[in-house]
């Protein structure tokens, strides 16, 4: 009995199928079912393209041009391929397609394109929602069925790739296990904390297929809850504010230690960020509070890029990694609170250096009038590191918040330099900027001498007035004013000629942290600005 052929469209599918089962995420799915299709059909080139949340056609895998992935759209109504998709109609052109009037070629891409097939894939409700895009650099001659083969193949490849994506959200047991296990092995094999959050955002995306995941931890103090790791691209995302408990669904969360779940981000009215969740083309969203011994210390938010429910399964295992990563997290403050003890003896001998090397300034100075007076500069200084210290020991281990340190200097201040018939309003205003160690130190001395600067010689004449502590930081850059609305500076003041001890040291340290320092009126205040760029954790 003579065999039977089998159709090289049905091997294919075979093939494509075949992908489908051991592919781990869609992008993997698409790219490899773009190298089938290219090698069965003899196309010089094979694209998919779907179409995003903004009615965009978006490169998602590419046999000959993978670095453009997501970053390539094709704008509504624009080209050959949206028109195979709003006509839910293969396009087949034999040759000569750059001469058609609807054709447009990429951006960069080098190759004549003769032969062109454009066929477009479909969903359960028979709507096109993407295309697959082969290229021919020379005519492509069209076998008899070919162009039906053709058709065929995409409809296969949005069936395949509907249907993996409902397989991956049914959420197979054995599946979610396996990347809950690989998850929870990553993040427990690292010491350090911004890792373990880094890792916890980027594996638990890619294992479980969300588009976005953030993870934020709760500043007690403030019963905010600040976000600390997040694997969007998105630059606005990362800059997101810190949120109140009582304000958010986040919050919501850890009040009731539980999973928190919401069907569509865009239309909740609790939810913040809308307009954030339609740019970024967030959906349906699960809040997981990290809990220790029944004790908040964050939550994981994940979010998906479509409307769909979270199975049981996929709950359980998110609700387990929250427990692993919290366990993760406490573990490694407490590392870098050994390790900080470790290195404080070190931190102690360098500002006992700086101290030494600011009492042999006053020495050289030799302005002082009274050695009181040369003793209680000293003793300022002092005070400021000590600022610093004793708020590390308070705050975030190995970051200390500027907005802290500004009023902590501005008590001092006002209990040891104000004289009695002296009335200055203090006030403190801007971001909370986190430093390191070693900045906040420097940024201490900087603002204490800024402040003696303001109080001593800014209210010499003027009985009363108001002194201002700004803050500000842009994408890294920070910006710190001290301004005073008491006796303006001299008409003639020059830093280089005129300058006294303090506001030396406040230029010396100034150009130790990279920044600059400059003092001038400005609209009838003294007004001292510092910009230097945020150091990254110790």
């Amino acid at each position: 009995m003579a065999a039977v052929e089998v159709p090289r469209t049905a091997t294919l599918v075979r093939s494509l199928i075949a992908t489908m089962r051991h592919a781990k995420s869609d992008d993997e799915l698409l790219a490899e079912m773009a190298s089938l299709i290219r090698g069965h059909t003899g196309a010089e080139s094979c694209d998919i393209l779907v179409k995003d949340f903004k009615e965009s056609l978006v490169l998602r895998a590419s046999t000959v041009h993978p670095e453009w992935l997501y970053r390539l759209k094709i704008y509504k109504g624009i080209g050959l391929s949206w028109e195979a998709l709003q006509t839910a109609k293969p396009v087949f052109i034999q040759k000569e397609a750059e001469k058609h009037p609807h054709f447009r070629r990429y951006p960069g891409y080098e190759m004549p394109v003769e032969g062109l097939s454009i066929l477009p894939m479909f969903n359960e409700q028979n709507v096109a929602f993407g295309v697959v895009l082969l290229r021919k650099s020379a005519p492509w001659q069209y076998r008899s069925g070919e162009k039906k083969d053709l058709e065929e193949i995409g409809l296969v490849v949005g069936e395949c790739l509907v249907a993996f994506k409902a397989t991956f959200q049914s959420g197979k047991p054995a599946q979610k296990l396996g990347a809950l296990s690989e998850v929870s092995k990553t993040i427990t094999n690292s010491p350090y904390l911004e890792e373990i959050l880094q890792l916890l955002v980027n594996l638990t995306a890619q294992q479980f297929n969300y588009r976005v995941c953030t993870v934020r931890l709760l500043d007690e103090s403030r019963q905010e809850l600040v976000l600390r790791a997040t694997q969007a691209p998105a630059k606005a995302y990362a800059r997101k504010r810190a949120i109140h408990l009582g304000e958010s669904i986040a919050g919501k969360a850890i009040a009731e230690n539980r999973p928190i779940i919401v069907r569509d981000v865009q239309t909740e009215p609790d939810y913040i960020g809308h307009d954030l969740a339609e740019e970024q083309g967030l959906r349906s969203m699960i809040c997981v509070p990290l809990s220790i011994h029944n004790r908040a210390v964050g939550v994981l938010s994940c979010y998906t890029s479509e409307v769909r429910y979270f199975p049981a399964d996929e709950i359980k295992a998110l609700e387990a990694l929250a427990k692993q990563a919290a366990m993760s997290i406490e573990h490694a403050k407490l590392q870098v609170r050994h390790t900080l003890m470790q290195e404080m003896h070190h931190r102690v001998k360098n500002n006992l250096q700086q101290i030494a090397s600011l009492l042999r300034l006053q020495m050289r100075h030799g302005n002082y009038q009274t050695l009181e007076q040369a003793l209680e500069d000293c003793l300022s200084r002092i005070l400021a590191i000590a600022a610093v210290h004793d708020l590390l020991s308070r705050e975030d281990l190995d970051h200390v918040g500027l907005k802290s340190i500004a009023n902590t200097l501005v008590q001092h201040q006002q209990g040891s330099l104000m004289l009695p018939d002296r009335h200055v309003r203090f006030e403190v205003r801007g971001d909370d900027v986190h430093l390191s160690t070693s900045q906040a130190t420097q940024i201490a001395l900087i603002l204490n001498e800024l402040l003696m600067n303001a109080v001593e010689h800014g209210f010499h004449e003027t009985l009363s007035g108001e002194v201002h502590i700004n803050i500000e930081e842009r994408e890294g850059d920070v910006a710190l004013w001290v301004s005073n609305s008491g006796d303006p500076l001299p008409p003639d003041f020059d830093m280089a000629k005129q300058s006294h001890l303090g506001l030396q040291i406040v230029e010396s340290l100034s150009r130790a942290l990279g920044g600059r320092f400059i003092i001038e009126n400005r609209l009838g205040w003294a007004v001292a600005e510092v910009r230097f760029h945020r150091a990254s954790g110790e």
